[in-house]
């Protein structure tokens, strides 16, 4: 029977105030556990490089082992600990608000309560160069966390337990979130070749969507590169992926409009080109109904730290 987080009775642990980055390594042993029963106000996002965890989040619970990356979303009561049994868990953690470009690549891994998995140690494949990378982003973003802005960021150093750093500074913040944001796309790219069942060639066709969401792909376009029939192509794409390839492209092109919303100072009708949309009235009335709000309202709340979506939406 799942147990509820907001049921378990021990003291409740506070959580960082959500407008900062808040990153740290541990290594905890068996009795370590954290218990907040009304959930955080921020995203917290777990990479386990040793040992086994148990992360719970409302009546979900899963077990994050080396190479997984658990993120658990805002607002759901959650514990975690030390997996009974496992003689210690060792992990990086870092609490902040998701950036909305991100929901696209961690929904696949949802599971139920606001918890997403992306469990790569489960595969037989292990990806050594991906995990080296990961890891050398988490050290990198526990130096930068540490920036003041004055001269160049420290190196990164081989963290040792029980580290913490706070990124209070804007400069130190988005290059906090920049390496996490690689983090989390070296995760979800790597489990996603791995899905079973998937047809290479449709693989392949989402790949070529993800990579130019702005060139002028069609139907037969992707078809013809995948050496299928629009027909066929057609109805594999959606049997498989549960959408239809100009879904999928269009969807492409809103997560690209948003990632250059964050990051730039283009203005919008050179957003809406750039991201492959023709007319500049279609690309901001479907922004609004895929965001909540107008691109250039989605740019200053983004700005302001305080419009991430929600990745559950």
């Amino acid at each position: 029977m799942p147990v509820r987080a907001e049921k378990l009775s021990e003291p409740a642990d506070p959580s960082p105030p959500p407008g900062l980055v808040t990153i740290g390594r541990f290594d905890q042993r068996p009795g370590y556990s954290v218990n907040r029963p009304h959930g955080a106000d921020s995203w917290l996002f777990t990479w386990t490089t040793g040992g086994q965890g148990r992360l719970t989040q409302g009546a979900t619970r899963t077990v994050a082992d080396a190479g997984d990356l658990v993120v658990l979303g805002p607002g759901v009561p959650h514990r975690y600990a030390v997996e009974p049994g496992a003689g210690h868990w060792a992990f990086w953690w870092v609490h902040c608000q998701a950036r909305a470009a991100w929901s696209a690549w961690l929904r696949p891994y949802a599971l139920d309560d606001g918890v997403y998995a992306v469990g790569t140690a489960r595969s037989q494949e292990r990806n050594a160069p991906s995990q080296e990378r990961t890891e050398a982003a988490f050290r990198r973003m526990l130096a930068d966390a540490r920036w003041t802005g004055d001269g160049p960021p420290p190196a990164p150093e081989q963290p040792v337990g029980g580290e913490v750093a706070v990124a209070h500074g804007t400069a130190a913040r988005e290059l906090t979130l920049c390496s996490l944001e690689e983090i989390v796309l070296l995760a979800t790219a790597r489990a996603e070749r791995r899905r079973t069942g998937l047809d290479a060639r449709i693989r392949r066709a989402e790949s070529l969507i993800a990579a130019d969401p702005a060139a002028p792909h069609t139907v037969r376009s992707l078809a013809e590169a995948v050496s299928l029939s629009p027909s066929r192509f057609a109805h594999l794409f959606t049997e498989q992926l549960g959408r239809s390839p100009m879904r999928a492209l269009r969807d492409a092109r809103l997560l690209h409009a948003a990632r250059l919303l964050e990051a730039t100072e283009l203005p919008v009708e050179r957003v809406a080109a750039a991201s492959g949309f023709t007319s500049a009235f279609h690309f901001n009335r479907v922004f609004r109904r895929r965001y909540g709000t107008p691109p250039g309202a989605y740019r200053t709340s983004t700005a302001n730290g305080v419009g991430e979506t929600s990745a559950r939406s």
